[in-house]
C-alpha cells in the first residue's frame, strides 16, 4: 500500500443520485469504472418471465427510489442493464443512506426505499402510503478499513472486541498491546487512532453495530445497535463513499464501509476473527458461508452477523427494498414490481460484478413471495 501522497488523488465511489433513462450508457460506464475492472458483468443475464413482455413499445414509466449507499454500486450497474432491456422504464435512485431513504419512502417521495435493515413496526405504521412489504435485494458484507502502512503487504488482524474498544475510544493508539498481540511480527506505530463513522442514518451502521453488540457486551450496554448512534469518539462522514474518502485521506484512521467501496481501491481492510476462531476476509465464499448458516430470514429476523462456520465472514448482511402493498398507479406499480422481480432473480447476475453475492435460491423465493402481495389500484396482483 502506498504512502499518503499517492493516496490523496484516489477518488471513491459516491452516488448521491442515479438516473437510468436516456443517459443509461453513460451511467453504465460510471458504474463499471467505480466498482471494478470486471464490473461489466454478463452480456445478457436474461429476463424473468414476469418482465419479458414489458419492453420496447410498452407504456412508459419512471420509477424512483431512495436509500442505502450500501446498494448503490449494484443498483447502478443492474438498473443500467435493465433499462437497456426495457427502454420504456426509467429508474432514478438517490443514494442518500438508509435512514433518509426510509423517510423519503414513508413520505411517498419515492416509489421504493432501500435499507440495509428492514423498517421497524413503528416506522411501517408511520408510512403515509399504508402497509408495505420488505424485499431482500442484495447480500454483502462490511469491511473495517484503515489508513496504515504495514510492511511486507501484511494485513491487519482484528477481533470484534478489539474493534469495539477502538470505536468506544478505549484503545487510542495503534501500538496498543491489544492490537499488537493479534499481529505478531508487525511493527505498529505509536500513532493516535482516528475513528471515522457514518454521520447519517445508515443501515451500514446498523449491521456494523449489530455485529459489535453481538460480540461485545460493553458495546451492547454503552452504544447498542441502530442506524444512528451516539458515538463515543470519532468524526462523522456521509455515506459509505464519505467514510472511505475520509479514511483514505486521514493517516492512522479507521472506519467501516460496504465491501464494494474498498474492493479494487488503495484502502486496506482487516482480516477479522470469526466465531470459529479463524481470521477471514470477505469473499463471495465467506459471505455465502455466513448466509448458509441461516437459510431462512424474515423482515423481523434477518441478522446474519457472527454466524457459526469455519469460513463465515462475521460482518455480513442483507439489504432490503421497501414497497407499498397497494400501488396507486398501475403503470408505475407494474414497472416497479417487474423491475424488482428481475433484480432479485436474473439481475443477481450483476451482483458478483460489483463485489456482492447473488441471493441464495431460498431468499430469491422469499423476494418473489413478497412481491406477489403487491396490488394495483384495482386490487389485482401486479406479479403473477
Amino acid at each position: 500500500m502506498s504512502g499518503h501522497t499517492a493516496r490523496s488523488s484516489r477518488q471513491f465511489y459516491r452516488a448521491p443520485r442515479t438516473t437510468i433513462g436516456a443517459g443509461a450508457a453513460a451511467m453504465l460506464l460510471l458504474a463499471v469504472s467505480a466498482c471494478s475492472s470486471t464490473a461489466a458483468g454478463p452480456a445478457n443475464p436474461g429476463t424473468s418471465p414476469s418482465v419479458a413482455s414489458f419492453g420496447a413499445g410498452s407504456q412508459r414509466a419512471t420509477v424512483t427510489g431512495s436509500g442505502s449507499t450500501f446498494d448503490a454500486p449494484f443498483f447502478d450497474l443492474a438498473f443500467a442493464h435493465y433499462h437497456q432491456q426495457h427502454p420504456a422504464v426509467s429508474i432514478s435512485y438517490a443514494a442518500v443512506g438508509s435512514g433518509a431513504g426510509i423517510a423519503a419512502f414513508s413520505a411517498k417521495k419515492a416509489d421504493f426505499g432501500a435499507s440495509d435493515v428492514p423498517m421497524t413496526a413503528s416506522e411501517q405504521a408511520a408510512a403515509t402510503g399504508g402497509p408495505s412489504v420488505q424485499v431482500p435485494v442484495a447480500l454483502g458484507a462490511e469491511v473495517v478499513v484503515y489508513h496504515l502502512d504495514l510492511p511486507g503487504g501484511h494485513r491487519l488482524h482484528l477481533t470484534g472486541p478489539v474493534i469495539a474498544r477502538i470505536f468506544l475510544g478505549q484503545i487510542t493508539h495503534w501500538d496498543d498491546l491489544a492490537i499488537t498481540v493479534l499481529n505478531p511480527g508487525i511493527s505498529l506505530p505509536n500513532a493516535p487512532i482516528t475513528v471515522v463513522h457514518r454521520s447519517d442514518g445508515s443501515g451500514t451502521t446498523y449491521i456494523f453495530s449489530n455485529y459489535l453488540s453481538n460480540i461485545d457486551p460493553a458495546w451492547a450496554a454503552k452504544v447498542g445497535t441502530g442506524k444512528t448512534l451516539h458515538w463515543p469518539v470519532g468524526e462523522g462522514a456521509e455515506g459509505n463513499g464519505g467514510v472511505g474518502t475520509t479514511v483514505y485521506s486521514t493517516p492512522w484512521s479507521i472506519g467501516y464501509v460496504e465491501r464494494t467501496y474498498a474492493h479494487g481501491s488503495l484502502l486496506s481492510f482487516a482480516s477479522i476473527r470469526n466465531r470459529a476462531g479463524r481470521y477471514v476476509i470477505p469473499t463471495a465464499a465467506t459471505i455465502a458461508a455466513a448466509a448458509t448458516q441461516k437459510r431462512h430470514i424474515t423482515a423481523t429476523d434477518f441478522s446474519i452477523v457472527n454466524q457459526l462456520g469455519a469460513n463465515s465472514y462475521p460482518i455480513s448482511g442483507y439489504s432490503w427494498a421497501l414497497v407499498y402493498t397497494h400501488q396507486p398507479s398501475q403503470a408505475t406499480g407494474q414497472a416497479l414490481i417487474n423491475m424488482l422481480d428481475w433484480l432479485t432473480h436474473a439481475g443477481q447476475a450483476y451482483a458478483a460484478a460489483t463485489s456482492y453475492v447473488p441471493l441464495p435460491s431460498q431468499i430469491q423465493q422469499l423476494a418473489h413471495a413478497m412481491l406477489q402481495r403487491v396490488t394495483g389500484p384495482g386490487g389485482t396482483h401486479l406479479l403473477g
